[in-house]
């Protein structure tokens, strides 16, 4: 490898990891990054952790492209889809929580869950989308992730 080269993947190596959000103010990204795996680890999941107050992103958990699908929104509205980002926003909103799931395929061979919510006493809100055939529903997401978010010092 050139010279050039190894200082132009050196370059894209610190770019990437310089735009991908490290973790919540007083948490380890590798204990959170752990138990949110152990929680919904899944090539398909996402977790998206934000300030409630400014919306800045603080944490993502899995690639910028598996978070950026659009799915089914399982709210009952006509093949609506959303994305985690707007769920998170939603979220950021209204400070509520939220648990839907609901088939991603018309064979109904696929599922996608969604939760979201305030982390407790943090000023941290979260949105968490998963897509696959063994999909957990948002409740079992919602319940399965305050336990990771505990476990990581959240």
């Amino acid at each position: 490898m050139t010279a050039s080269r190894a200082a132009a993947v050196c370059l894209a190596a610190v770019v990437l990891t310089a735009c991908s959000p490290d973790a919540p103010k007083g948490v380890d990204k590798d204990t959170l990054d752990a138990a949110i795996s152990q929680a919904i680890g899944d090539p398909a999941s996402c977790l998206l952790i934000a300030e409630q107050a400014s919306g800045k992103l603080v944490y993502r958990y899995n690639t910028h492209s598996a978070c950026a699908r659009a799915l089914p929104a399982c709210d009952g509205t006509n093949n609506d889809t959303q994305t985690i980002d707007q769920l998170l926003k939603a979220t950021e909103k209204d400070g509520q929580t939220h648990m839907l799931s609901c088939s991603s395929t018309n064979d109904a061979s696929r599922g996608v869950g969604w939760a979201s919510g305030p982390i407790p006493g943090k000023g941290l809100v979260y949105a968490a989308m998963m897509e696959g055939d063994r999909a957990f529903p948002g409740r079992m997401m919602a319940d399965r992730l305050a336990n990771a978010f505990k476990a990581a010092g959240l």
